[in-house]
C-alpha cells in the first residue's frame, strides 16, 4: 500500500472542505462575535438530541485511537508508524496550546454569558477553561483524514465527514466549546496530518 501520496482527489477534497468549514466558523465568530454564534448553535433541540450528542461526543475521545489502531493496523495491515505520528502530532498541537500557550481561554460557561442562556445536558460535566483548540474536534478530524487517506472513496469521504462534523458540533451543543474552538481543532488536524506526512517522508528518505 503506497503511502505519502496525499494528492488523491478524495483526500484533497476532505482537507479543503474541512479548511472551508474552519474558515466559516472563524469568520462567523469574527463577524457575529463568538458568544452570539455559540448561542445560535447551542440552541436546545430536544431530549433525543441531548441523548444523541451526549453519546456521540464520546466517539472523539482519546481512547478511540485504541480500536482504530486495532482495526487499521491489526486487521487491515495499515501503516502503524504513520498512524502513530498523526496521534502524537495532533496530541502535541492540541495540548500544548491548551495548557501552556492559552491556558486561561475560557469556555462558554465561564465567559460571562448568563448560565440560563447556555443549553447544557444533565449528566455531562461542563468544563470552564483550556478551550482553544477543541481536542475532541482535532481527534475526530484527524481520524477522518486518516480514513479517507487509506480508503479514498466517496462513501468513506461522506461518512467520515458526517462523523467529524457531528463530533465537532456536539462540543458546541453540549456547551463545552465556542465555534472558534471547533475551527481551531479542524486546523490543528490539518496541520498534524501534513506534519506527519513530512516526518514520514524524512524517516523513509522519500523525495518531496
Amino acid at each position: 500500500m503506497p503511502v505519502f501520496k496525499s494528492n488523491k482527489p478524495t483526500f484533497i477534497f476532505a482537507q479543503l472542505g474541512s479548511l472551508g468549514l474552519a474558515a466559516l466558523l472563524f469568520m462567523g465568530s469574527l463577524l457575529l462575535g463568538r458568544e452570539r454564534l455559540f448561542l445560535t448553535l447551542n440552541a436546545d433541540l430536544g431530549i433525543f438530541t441531548d441523548y444523541f450528542f451526549s453519546f456521540f461526543t464520546n466517539l472523539a475521545e482519546g481512547w478511540m485511537w485504541i480500536p482504530y489502531l486495532l482495526v487499521l493496523v491489526g486487521w487491515l495491515k495499515k501503516d502503524l508508524v504513520f498512524i502513530l505520528l498523526n496521534f502524537l502530532t495532533s496530541t502535541l498541537l492540541t495540548q500544548l496550546p491548551k495548557n501552556y500557550i492559552w491556558p486561561n481561554v475560557n469556555r462558554p460557561i465561564a465567559s460571562g454569558i448568563p448560565v440560563t442562556k447556555i443549553h447544557t445536558v444533565s449528566g455531562v460535566e461542563v468544563h470552564t477553561y483550556n478551550s482553544f483548540p477543541s481536542g475532541h474536534t482535532a481527534t475526530a478530524f484527524i481520524l477522518f483524514f486518516l480514513t479517507v487517506y487509506f480508503f479514498p472513496n466517496k462513501k468513506v469521504l461522506w461518512l467520515g465527514a458526517v462523523y467529524a462534523i457531528l463530533c465537532g458540533y456536539s462540543r458546541i451543543y453540549l456547551g463545552q466549546h465556542f465555534p472558534i474552538d471547533i475551527a481551531g481543532g479542524i486546523i490543528t488536524a490539518i496541520l498534524s496530518f501534513q506534519l506527519s506526512i513530512w516526518i514520514r517522508k524524512k524517516i523513509n528518505n522519500v523525495p518531496f
